[in-house]
């Protein structure tokens, strides 16, 4: 099952008019997204960033692992990838752009399940919206893929994969792009850890993890 989404109603409008960065811009949003805190069962490291899709690009590679140990296997992984072209493309609506990727195993049920993406995609708005931050020109995928086994495999449990792929443009607030795109990586490990089946953290608890490099 494959639900493609794209939904071109901005979400919130900058300040004033647009104002082309500099790559002192970049280089400060990219501190900013290093030093972002998350969940301690998110594991990111930096890892090569795309070389042709804007002039500015860092990528993260994404891992829940619950028990914390780098060395456990994942329960959901991701990828998130931020761009930064001054021209602003005409379909990003912006002069940056969020590209991620997240995937996870699922409940056998939720492979039956019709409404399976618009789950996945509503976990993603919901993320951003609960973070209360700007975008615009949001679009994505939602696969969600069922998998049986036969003959000699036979014994095997059905299983159920949901992999959401989504891009959308950060609406940032001029002198506080680096804390806003550290909280748009935030709002992708919030979804990463929704699909991953943790609950929310309790009031009161901050997460501390960051970026490895």
């Amino acid at each position: 099952m494959v639900s493609r989404i794209s939904d071109q109603r901005p979400r919130r409008s900058p300040a004033g008019g647009a104002v082309a960065p500099e790559a002192g811009l970049f280089a400060l949003a990219l501190e900013g997204i290093r030093a972002a805190q998350v969940r301690p069962e998110m594991i990111l490291e930096e890892v090569p960033a795309p070389t042709r899709l804007a002039p500015h690009a860092v990528a993260l590679s994404g891992e829940v692992v619950p028990s914390h140990q780098s060395d456990d296997d994942p329960i959901a992984t991701g990828r998130f990838v931020v761009l930064h072209d001054p021209e602003g493309p005409e379909p990003w609506e912006g002069t940056w752009r969020a590209v991620t990727y997240a995937k996870a195993q699922m409940e056998p049920e939720v492979g039956h399940d019709p409404l399976a993406g618009q789950a996945g995609w509503s976990w993603l708005t919901d993320a951003l919206e609960l973070a209360e931050l700007g975008w615009a020109a949001p679009a994505g995928t939602v696969t969600c893929v069922t998998s049986e086994s036969f003959g000699a495999l036979s014994e095997r449990e059905p299983s159920v994969e949901l992999e959401i792929r989504a891009s959308w443009t950060p609406v940032l607030t001029p002198g506080d792009e680096p804390r806003e795109l550290a909280a748009h990586l935030g709002a992708w490990a919030d979804l990463l850890c929704t699909l991953a089946g943790l609950p929310p953290l309790p009031d009161g608890v901050v997460a501390l993890s960051g970026v490895r490099r």
